[in-house]
């Protein structure tokens, strides 16, 4: 990775959760990062347009007793001025390098195929299938439930919560399905954690895909798949526990003798009905 001063402050701002307005301060910070070691926590604020409490929390959500120690902290790493400027990734180029060392790490994860291969199976012996996701991992659970339905014959997707999401675990159970997918991405609904234990409870296999292993719903998973997000703008990026569903797709269709004939099915039906434009 880059020595540079943006990708050093990048670094100490990884693996810390963040708030919106704090992840504000950490962009201006990078945004300017040379300047960053000389702010004053005044100055700090006005750029990122919040106020000069929030600057002191953000210190401390970083681990330093407060904003003097984090700018001492930065102007012991800072270059000495001087020399030819420097080209500096820009936090969106940031953001996009950070998720591309999350997919190398997914990478090195899935040199053991062995706990894909085992949840690919679960999900395809349970009948229906229930794949759950809130808030911020329902497009992640639609995703998977959308193109699921395509070689599995009965895939429950459970993207609201409310009342009723105990009450479709329930319907799921009572129907048959012997296991629950689950997307689990921060921040963490309590709803989630109270959705898991209930599954459980009930009988079920439960298989997440979160963020770590040490997420909220840890306790309560049978099968947990680690898939890192990127925390480098203003909201997380997922590209790494999008292409493990995608992952678990291929293990749960080779788990399933008749998922080819299906989506062999379906392509003839789409052809015959010019569902597609090519």
């Amino acid at each position: 990775m880059s020595d540079s001063p943006a990708a050093r402050l990048q670094q100490l701002f990884e693996g810390h959760r963040l708030t919106p307005t704090q992840r504000r301060i950490a962009h201006s910070m990078v945004r300017r990062a040379a300047d960053a070691p000389f702010l004053s926590s005044v100055e700090l604020a006005e750029a990122a347009g919040v106020s000069q409490p929030s600057v002191t929390r953000f210190a401390v959500a970083l681990g330093f007793d407060g904003y003097p120690a984090l700018r001492r902290h930065l102007r012991q790493l800072a270059p000495v001025r001087g020399g030819a400027p420097e080209a500096l990734p820009n936090e969106y180029q940031q953001a996009v390098r950070a998720e591309i060392e999350n997919l190398r790490q997914l990478a090195d994860l899935l040199a053991d195929p062995a706990p894909v291969v085992q949840a690919g199976a679960l999900l395809a012996a349970s009948r229906p299938l229930p794949v759950l996701g809130l808030r911020a991992a329902a497009a992640q659970a639609r995703g998977f439930a959308y193109f699921a339905a395509k070689v599995h014959p009965d895939v429950r997707l459970l993207d609201e919560g409310g009342s009723l999401l105990l009450d479709r675990i329930d319907a799921a159970r009572d129907a048959g399905a012997t296991a629950l997918l689950c997307f689990a991405l921060p921040r963490h609904p309590k709803e989630v954690v109270t959705a898991l234990a209930h599954a459980r409870e009930r009988g079920l296999t439960v298989v997440t895909v979160a963020d770590s292993a040490f997420a909220p719903v840890a306790p309560h998973c049978d099968l947990l798949i680690p898939g890192a997000v990127g925390t480098g703008l203003s909201f997380d990026t997922a590209c790494g526990p999008m292409l493990l569903g995608r992952v678990l797709l291929e293990a749960m269709c080779d788990e399933l003798p008749g998922a080819q004939a299906r989506l062999e099915e379906f392509d003839a039906r789409a052809a015959a009905r010019g569902l597609f434009a090519e």
